[in-house]
């Protein structure tokens, strides 16, 4: 037994931790597997589900990996956290300062290190308000810009459409939603024809959606809109329920064992908006994959170069977004699922705080690290949806007062350039000072444990995921699962509950002493609640001020690479491909991880033509790619 252990790691106690840039943490790094497809990736995973063969393979994978060394046999002294939950004071809670923050991204400003919220600065908004009223409260709080005629929306380049745009054409009668959806319709049966299939949807309803559209015309020419969302497109993810759909979860066999028998909470407050829900968005099969390449329903394909990858598992909803179809389409987030893809595609998505909007009616394949994202063009229009599906369910709502909402007043002139951005120093791909059009203070920083995060939430997610697949599995045909998933799979069930035990002592310990939390802390909250949460007051206090002496922004990368090329191999098989999985994800677990919110926003190019994005989190690690 001592032969075939390996040693754990000793974490050290927080206060010894160096954050500076020439600090001396190392950082591990792990052996990924070649990639696999095809006939290769079927060899191995009947290997893999062989008991003899299968189990020897994932003990020389976790050990290659460094789980053992990392996790397994790792020392922490803290307790477990296992759910990711914010507290609440009578002032703010957690989620609702998410809309201030991306608020303040949407006016090109920020919350100054040290700075009190000033009041004048936020509105604050009934808790009971309907959807449609939060909406509107959301659009008043967004600076008003110059009226657009329909002339000015048709230029000689591509130009995606917003919330606004279908709102001010459809009240003056330019055009209608029955029109929009009439163009919607054609064009995603364009997006499906040879050579290059973009497989944007699984399963869309042409009479539906023009029902939706022709009541919500009617609405119109009464001059009786309910909300700006009236008539306006939006996607779905096909791990939301929206009915009469079925929800698939990007399988052959899920909707089988669970029927869609009514909309998620987020969609029916979405509906009740007169949004156009126009169907459900194809995804990586049960999101256990970064490509988007689902052998059941066909590779989405980057509108920017249908050869390479949208990226996963909210593949669909990113791709249908970025082709201009959508202004907005929603996601499930666990482990970038929304701003990974997104930032591959060139468009913002947003991750909000864990448990602001309600997971109700949503695949529960990861309870304590998903929740629904946003996917928008605009950061306007993540805001504006945002508003109208956050907020606790009814029936969930405590017995005491409920937190005050506040939404921000974006008409402010407080410039950015005074905020000190920091850069995390390893791989950096983005210079800071192209991010905006002022001078800015940039400095380096250290963050610690990263690959110990990236495998302490891959056992957590992968635990949850077989946990709430176990009763399904007893009954299925593994025929009927994707080859990469069957590997997936078989992986993901082989962690023990010592290591989910874990896995939660390190969520703890990292949430209390990762650096990007204390940025979270100090932009988003008071000093009060940050001590709270921090508990260990002067200890976690010492690291929060040693970070923020340097800098109130944390800059990354959104991934480690771009979006790579779809290879032939990998249609009818899915694929795993660990090292460029592995470099997509790098800079997006710890806001799933530490529910903390993230935020990843468009930035350029790189020399294929492919998006290059920054993403901003929570706890302030902002990614950019």
């Amino acid at each position: 037994m001592g032969l075939l252990r390996d040693a754990g790691v000793v974490y050290k106690p927080v206060e010894q931790i160096d954050l500076g840039p020439c600090s001396n943490e190392s950082y591990f790094r792990v052996d990924k597997a070649p990639r696999m497809a095809g006939f290769l990736l079927k060899i191995f995973a009947w290997f893999l589900e062989s008991r003899i063969i299968g189990a020897l393979l994932l003990h020389i994978v976790k050990k290659n990996n460094q789980v053992h060394k990392l996790v397994t046999n790792a020392t922490l002294v803290e307790p477990p956290m296992f759910i990711p939950l914010h507290p609440i004071t009578d002032n703010y809670k957690n989620d609702h300062y998410i809309s201030q923050w991306l608020g303040y991204m949407i006016a090109g400003r920020g919350r100054l290190h040290n700075t009190e919220l000033n009041q004048q600065e936020v509105k604050q908004i009934d808790s009971d308000a309907s959807p449609p009223e939060r909406v509107q409260e959301a659009i008043n709080c967004i600076p008003v810009t110059s009226e657009k005629s329909l002339d000015d929306l048709k230029p000689s380049c591509f130009r995606r459409w917003t919330i606004a745009d279908y709102s001010r054409t459809y009240s003056t009668g330019d055009i209608t939603p029955l029109r929009v959806a009439e163009h919607f319709i054609d064009a995603v049966r364009v997006s499906c024809s040879p050579p290059l299939p973009m497989s944007f949807f699984i399963n869309y309803d042409a009479e539906d959606i023009l029902r939706q559209a022709r009541e919500s015309t009617i609405r119109y020419e009464r001059g009786n809109p309910i909300s700006a969302l009236d008539g306006v497109p939006i996607a779905i993810k096909d791990e939301i329920d929206c009915y009469p759909y079925p929800t698939t979860g990007g399988t052959k066999w899920l909707q089988k064992f669970r029927p869609c028998t009514g909309d998620a909470c987020c969609v029916m407050r979405l509906r009740s908006c007169g949004a156009i829900l126009v169907g459900k968005t194809n995804m990586h099969e049960l999101g256990a994959g970064v490509s988007g390449i689902n052998p059941h329903y066909g590779p989405i394909r980057n509108p920017y170069d249908p050869n390479k990858i949208a990226g996963g598992s909210s593949s669909g909803s990113s791709a249908v977004v970025s082709s201009g179809l959508c202004p907005v389409a929603l996601g499930v987030d666990s482990g970038g699922s929304v701003r990974m893809p997104a930032s591959l595609c060139g468009v913002v998505g947003f991750k909000p705080t864990f448990g602001c909007i309600p997971h109700s009616g949503v695949l529960p394949l990861n309870w304590t690290v998903g929740t629904v994202g946003i996917i928008a063009a605009t950061l306007e229009d993540a805001f504006i949806v945002y508003a109208a599906i956050s907020g606790e369910l009814h029936s969930h709502k405590p017995t005491t007062l409920p937190p005050k909402v506040h939404f921000p007043l974006l008409n402010s002139t407080n410039p950015i350039s005074n905020i000190r951005f920091a850069k995390y120093g390893e791989n950096m791909l983005l210079r800071c000072s192209e991010l905006a059009m002022r001078p800015i203070q940039v400095e380096g920083v250290t963050i610690p444990d990263i690959e110990s995060m990236l495998l302490a939430h891959y056992v957590t997610i992968s635990s949850e995921c077989c946990t709430s697949l176990s009763s399904h599995m007893e009954k299925l045909d593994f025929a009927e699962i994707g080859w990469d998933v069957r590997v997936a799979l078989r992986v993901c069930g082989a962690f023990h509950g010592k290591e989910y035990i874990k896995a939660q002592k390190m969520r703890r310990s990292l949430t209390y002493a990762t650096p990007t939390l204390h940025f979270f802390l100090e932009v988003f909250m008071s000093d009060t609640l940050a001590q709270t949460l921090l508990g260990h007051r002067y200890r976690q206090m010492q690291i929060h001020n040693n970070i923020f002496a340097m800098a109130d922004v944390i800059v990354t990368p959104s991934t480690g690479r771009t979006a790579y090329s779809i290879i032939d191999d990998a249609l009818k098989t899915g694929e795993v491909d660990c090292i460029n999985g592995a470099a997509l994800i790098r800079y997006q677990i710890a806001p799933n991880f530490l529910g903390l919110p993230a935020v990843t926003v468009p930035v350029g190019y790189d020399k294929p033509v492919c998006r290059l994005a920054f993403n901003s989190s929570g706890n302030r690690g902002r990614n950019l790619r």
